[in-house]
């Protein structure tokens, strides 16, 4: 339980600067972003990999 809790905690925390360093900072985007990740924790990180990450990687490049 503990290292699923860890891994929960590390995906966080990594979906949080990937947020927070990879996204445009036109708009609210980033900002609301970044709250959804803070407020909803894994799920909301969950929701941030399975949605945003793959449009902005197909928008952006990176």
């Amino acid at each position: 339980m503990v290292l699923i809790g860890l891994a929960l905690m590390a995906f966080w925390i990594w979906m949080l600067i990937d947020c927070a360093t990879k996204e445009s900072s036109q708009g609210n985007d980033k900002l609301i972003w970044i709250l959804i990740i803070v407020f909803t924790h894994w799920i909301g990180a969950l929701i941030y990999f399975l949605v945003r990450r793959p449009e902005r990687k197909k928008q952006l490049g990176g």
